[in-house]
């Protein structure tokens, strides 16, 4: 539930700088259906990685500070796995279907939630509640990726295993939000299509919620 809390909080504070992707396969969806400019796609990358290294950085300072012993490669770090390294002992087959299919509906729920028709204000609760949802029933798939940059995170302070399946965790969430990106694309009422001196007017609110034509 904090992950998609988490997300929900972030949607409101920064949606209105930046649109609040904070996931590299959220963007490269947004940039499919036209709600990102490609000229961005280095910047919003580059910054959830680092983002996301920052995040893995302050939890491990502070798991490390505990009187209790700790360390990121025996516990995992929540890192995300298959077979032995599965919370479930799930297989690559099934991992990899999860990312995608879960990846794929995150994605299209952000780009049908943020389109003009829908009441202004409320992208953030669903996106995050939609989160929360899929955390609850893939955490004991692979932990939960959805996300490369959150893979990315905790498979380097963890160390050893967790990079070596980090391939999974960023190219198949990456292809779930390419197909999510695709099937909205394909089935999105035209009265949600702006001409493009439209869509470059003022911030992005969050996830490229495009501004209402005056």
């Amino acid at each position: 539930m904090a992950f998609g809390f988490s997300l929900l909080v972030a949607a409101y504070a920064i949606g209105s700088i930046s649109g609040c992707h904070i996931n590299p396969a959220v963007t490269l969806g947004l940039w499919i259906i036209g709600k990102t400019k490609t000229r961005e796609l280095p910047y919003y990358i580059v910054g959830q990685v680092v983002g996301g290294l920052i995040g893995a950085l302050v939890i491990y300072i502070i798991a490390k500070s505990s009187s209790i012993p700790f360390s990121a490669e025996t516990s995992g770090f929540a890192s995300n796995g298959y077979g032995i390294h599965s919370p479930g002992g799930f297989k690559l087959g099934a991992v990899m279907l999860a990312e995608v299919v879960f990846t794929g509906v995150f994605v299209f729920i952000i780009a049908s939630t943020s389109r003009l028709s829908m009441p202004v204000g409320l992208t953030g609760v669903t996106v995050g509640l939609t989160l929360t949802i899929i955390h609850l029933i893939s955490i004991p798939i692979d932990n939960t990726s959805v996300n490369p940059a959150r893979s990315l995170s905790t498979a380097v302070f963890q160390g050893s295993w967790a990079l070596s399946q980090l391939w999974v965790f960023i190219v198949f969430p990456i292809v779930g939000g390419i197909l999510g990106a695709a099937a909205w694309r394909a089935l999105r009422p035209p009265s949600d299509e702006l001409p493009e001196d439209v869509s470059e007017a003022g911030a992005p609110p969050p996830y490229g919620r495009r501004p209402q034509p005056k």
